[in-house]
């Protein structure tokens, strides 16, 4: 199995899920898709995740980005596991589980790292963008759960960056001032930024975010 890596083609797959059967390209369409994986139904840090990414629906839906996670347990765990998330986490789970028990999608995904463990899934996150190619991957062992206010980042990050010849510098949130991509001329940055830039070196130059 080849490993995937970034501006791959995000294997496309047909998957049982708590909401039906589901082609991962049909579900995503022209969104932004964000998949991620968890390592077993009734575990304590995904059940925290799962309310979670449920919590920040309206700021996926802002961004046009649907969310799929996975578990290599059954629908019908996962059925009865969403209502532990919604009573314990004060939200209602509003996204598909996929049910990956013969660990297909964790497989083509790469989900599942025999050192940490053979059977269980890492805590893997996949955005993928309207293209279908994988923009961003971000593994954390089991222990570890995930910070979604910096899922929300990246891909405020990725999508300005997809249409505006920038990039975004450290620790960079929306709104605040970004980096002019080093292929674009001082005379093609007066016309592309009419708000101004400041050329901190020649290499570096930050304007306000582009509307």
């Amino acid at each position: 199995m080849s490993t995937l890596r970034l501006g791959d083609k995000a294997p496309n797959f047909d998957a049982e899920t708590s909401q039906g059967k589901i082609n991962f390209y049909d579900f995503l369409g022209d969104s932004w898709g964000i998949l991620f994986s968890h390592p077993a139904d009734y575990t304590p840090v995904c059940t925290t995740e799962l309310g979670a990414a449920a919590k920040y629906k309206d700021e996926f839906e802002k961004r046009n980005v649907k969310v799929m996670a996975l578990s290599v347990d059954g629908v019908e765990s996962h059925k009865d596991w969403i209502k532990d998330i919604n009573e314990t986490q004060h939200t209602t789970v509003n996204f598909p589980i996929i049910a990956d028990e013969d660990r297909k999608v964790s497989d083509l995904y790469d989900m599942i790292h025999p050192n940490a463990d053979d059977t269980l899934t890492v805590r893997s996150v996949y955005v993928i963008g309207p293209d279908k190619t994988i923009k961003l991957m971000i593994t954390y062992p089991a222990s570890t759960g995930r910070n979604f206010e910096e899922l929300l980042r990246v891909i405020d990050s990725l999508q300005l960056t997809a249409y505006k010849k920038v990039a975004t510098p450290a620790n960079w949130k929306s709104g605040e001032d970004v980096v002019i991509s080093p292929s674009v001329s001082n005379e093609e940055a007066e016309k592309l930024f009419p708000k101004g830039f400041k050329e901190v070196k020649s290499y570096l130059r930050m304007t306000p975010q582009p509307d």
